[in-house]
């Protein structure tokens, strides 16, 4: 039996561009919605989500191209940009009655929160983004041999075909360094770890398309944000691991540039924070609510 998010009905919904998203959602009142990140589904959200339910409409939905959402066969420049997946988490909301929302994000869930946070100001009330810099300063620290923690964001950005093919040659293996390296060991639960596994390995290509959006398109529509002083209105909360203090950047002062109405907390947590460290995820959470 394929595991999902206790306590949640999950159900189909439109997003964009007739693109339809598989969405977990659970518990009543205002809506917040949860964003996944890589090499990951919806289901991380199993151990954080049912305790916001108590007083929360929660959405979980798996992004485009991911899980058991529509993943586009076409793949033009804006097929799989954070824009586009942005766009259809809003729709999606919307679609299950919630004009105005919360968001949080991990990883690139937290990308594409901050692009809906940048262009639908007006829908998203919070935003909480987990153990991930705005996609231009990511780009902008690495450099030298500190690249190399990110070897597999070069790899996807490669043209269309060899990515996807040494991908897919080793898919088992290439999601699974990554679940294993983020994660301390036994973080996952073997069903879990299999069905991240699975999804991962069936969407390949979607998954590639995203990377490579990341070092197009991204880029482009985070650089004229910049030029323009675009910035989140919306209160925000950042949680990290202490990247900054390795790699030798300031991340609060990088996010504080985006968001002025900054909460930026270091925590002791891996990068897979909402699985190894849920209740200081949920008290983050709690937290930016209220705010």
């Amino acid at each position: 039996m394929t595991p999902d998010i206790p306590g949640s009905t999950r159900t189909r919904v439109p997003g964009t561009d007739g693109v339809e998203l598989s969405v977990a959602v659970l518990g009543s009142g205002p809506a917040l919605v949860l964003l996944h990140g890589f090499p990951q589904t919806s289901l991380m959200w199993r151990l954080v989500a049912p305790a916001l339910a108590a007083d929360r409409t929660v959405i979980c939905p798996d992004l485009r191209g991911y899980g058991a959402s529509d993943a586009p066969g076409a793949t033009g420049p804006d097929t799989y940009s954070a824009r586009t997946m942005a766009a259809d988490v809003v729709a999606a909301a919307r679609a299950l009655g919630h004009e105005r929302f919360a968001l949080a994000g991990h990883d690139r869930g937290a990308l594409v929160a901050v692009r809906a946070g940048l262009d639908s100001p007006d829908a998203v009330t919070h935003l909480c983004s987990l153990d991930v810099l705005p996609t231009l300063d990511s780009w902008d620290i690495l450099s030298g041999v500190r690249a190399s923690v990110a070897w597999h964001l070069y790899l996807m950005a490669q043209p269309p075909g060899l990515p996807e093919a040494m991908i897919t040659a080793t898919a088992d293996a290439f999601f699974g360094s990554f679940l294993d390296g983020w994660g301390r060991e036994g973080l996952f639960p073997a069903d879990v770890r299999a069905e991240y596994l699975r999804a991962s390995r069936e969407r390949v290509r979607s998954i590639v398309a995203d990377y490579r959006a990341s070092a197009g398109v991204d880029l482009e529509h985070d650089a004229a944000d910049r030029a323009a002083g675009r910035r989140l209105t919306m209160p925000v909360t950042v949680l990290q691991q202490d990247w900054g203090a390795a790699l030798g950047f300031d991340a609060a002062a990088l996010w504080r540039a985006w968001a002025p109405d900054l909460d930026h907390r270091t925590v002791a947590a891996g990068h897979f924070m909402a699985e190894e460290a849920p209740d200081v995820v949920v008290g983050a959470l709690r937290d930016l609510l209220a705010r």
